[in-house]
């Protein structure tokens, strides 16, 4: 079963399918191993005929879609000839006829399937394929940021020790706080932002930043602490909008406000005062 961030980024996507190409139903679902896929997504559905349906690699539409690793269509499900119909009563049951179905596609591996479906047997046009294939780009880019991420927290939650170490953990935390606002999973984003809290935290401060609010308290809001933290990895302002999906205009203002909130008048200097403020480390 798909995981919470992801069945949100599967519904997301299959709307996003629906309202592209104006078919009526969309539907999907994540590999649960590399033979099987749950259908766990309905957008359109009028039954529930097709909800936790499972597909075998190389069974049905979305079968040779996994087994060939690329999209395939029928105009007229119950009479193609190129598949096999071990779904067809799911299919009948929902009266579709003509049908889509595009893989969603992980570093050459097959990681679900995205289906987009008329009830009459008519050709789907360039129109359909496109959204399609769009709908299941964002899916596997959706994934690929899952992926970065896990494998950045199983690094930031791991003792980092021997030369180069602290390198390793500013590294590590730049790159999560630049995932960051890409995650849509509430849960892995509160987790994210926790591991790079206890990154920053592990530097322990230092002297009082000059120009800081009473009391030491230095308040950045999350994007000055993003390109501050870029700046730090050796980041220029355009180096770090490409890598935080920002105009580079946009990332010299949070710059500036950072600069200003800790008292810096250089880069370099807002990068030692935010790892004394305990804000990188």
């Amino acid at each position: 079963m798909a995981e919470p961030g992801e069945a949100v980024e599967m519904r997301a996507a299959l709307l996003r399918l629906r309202l592209a190409s104006g078919v009526p139903i969309a539907f999907g679902g994540l590999l649960q191993d590399p033979q099987r896929l749950r259908i766990a997504q309905l957008s359109g559905a009028q039954t529930s005929a097709l909800f936790g349906l499972t597909i075998c690699t190389g069974n049905g539409l979305g079968g040779k879609s996994i087994a060939l690793s690329r999209p395939c269509a029928v105009t007229n499900y119950p009479e193609a000839r190129h598949i096999s119909h071990e779904y067809d009563a799911a299919v009948s049951r929902e009266g579709l006829r003509s049908v889509l179905a595009v893989p969603v596609v992980v570093r050459r591996k097959v990681r679900g399937v995205l289906y987009g479906a008329l009830r009459r047997a008519v050709p789907l046009g360039d129109r359909t394929f496109d959204a399609a294939v769009a709908a299941a780009r964002d899916v596997e880019q959706a994934l690929v940021v899952r992926d970065e991420v896990q494998g950045l927290l199983t690094i930031a939650r791991d003792p980092v020790t021997g030369p180069g170490a602290w390198e390793e953990v500013r590294e590590v935390h730049g790159e999560l706080r630049a995932l960051a606002p890409r995650v849509t999973d509430p849960v892995l984003r509160e987790q994210l932002l926790a591991a790079c809290g206890r990154l920053a935290a592990a530097g322990g401060g230092g002297a009082p930043v000059r120009g800081a609010p009473a009391g030491g308290a230095v308040a950045l809001a999350p994007r000055e602490v993003d390109v501050l933290a870029c700046v730090a990895a050796g980041s220029t302002n355009a180096g770090a909008a490409e890598r935080l999906g920002l105009r580079p205009e946009t990332v010299k203002g949070y710059l500036r406000a950072a600069m200003r909130k800790l008292g810096a008048h250089t880069r370099l200097e807002a990068v030692v005062a935010a790892r004394r403020a305990g804000l990188l480390p």
